[in-house]
């Protein structure tokens, strides 16, 4: 397979579905996969048609976390942990939402790649599972810092101390996903839910928000009353006056703060 097709794009009114596609492996995360993901992110940050993504997997999987050949390595000690080119977290700074569509199995990596998207659909089948400890490992890729501002610290560390796994309605009663629906209508009420998004928000609104969220320090994102552009918020009081869908313009990034 090559390198380009570890992860699947498509695009379609306004809203880009990434899928991680290594359906044999459940879609276990590979440094092929990560170079693909974040060459993509970067392409679309800066697409004027893209104003919000769907993330899922190929297959009954979702992630089912870091490949096990590269785990393997690093248990022989043949392999260091690898420094990332990029956090996973950085996600959360991305300038456009982000939805998970989780689909199967969510697991360690595959856990916090959804606990770093915005919003997180599930199927009713899914199970997700944060099972470092199960490994003889300490929880990594910022699980431990993610988990307790979704679910409260009690639900946090029941989930990373046991390892144990969550199916779709625990989760949604724990505040891990949002919405649970059958298996053949998530993708479809995801990709509705973001396209939504994308035709009746304000690109510039959006992008302040989510920097508010995930770093309220920001300086100049946003001003004090909470205008990200006037030019937006006059067309959102117009369209709202006028009874019909507002025109946002399109995001104008000067500088990819996400990835740094």
């Amino acid at each position: 397979m090559a390198d380009a097709d570890v992860v699947l794009l498509t695009v379609a009114d306004g809203v880009a579905t990434l899928t991680l596609n290594r359906p044999e492996s459940l879609n276990a995360w590979t440094p092929a996969i990560e170079s693909r993901w974040n060459e993509l992110l970067d392409l679309l940050a800066t697409d004027h048609d893209v104003r919000a993504l769907v993330v899922t997997g190929a297959g009954r999987g979702f992630c089912s976390g870091a490949d096990r050949n590269a785990l393997g390595r690093r248990s022989r000690g043949d392999e260091a942990p690898r420094v990332r080119e990029r956090p996973l977290t950085s996600l959360l700074r991305y300038p456009k939402p982000v939805i998970a569509a989780v689909n199967g199995a969510c697991v360690g990596l595959g856990l916090a790649l959804a606990l770093c998207c915005d919003v997180r659909f599930a199927a009713g089948d899914a199970k997700l599972s944060a099972p470092f400890a199960r490994l003889g490992l300490a929880a990594e890729f910022r699980t431990p810092w993610l988990l307790p501002r979704l679910v409260g610290r009690g639900n946090a560390l029941d989930l990373l101390l046991s390892g144990r796994v969550v199916l779709a309605d625990e989760a949604l009663q724990l505040g891990l996903v949002q919405r649970v629906l059958p298996r053949d209508e998530l993708l479809p009420a995801a990709v509705e839910y973001a396209a939504e998004i994308a035709d009746s928000c304000s690109p510039a609104a959006l992008a302040a928000i989510k920097a508010q969220v995930a770093e309220p320090e920001i300086v100049g994102m946003v001003g004090s009353e909470g205008v990200a552009s006037l030019a937006d918020f006059a067309e959102g009081i117009a369209a709202l006056n006028e009874h019909r869908r507002p025109n946002f313009p399109p995001l104008t990034l000067e500088r990819p703060w996400w990835s740094e």
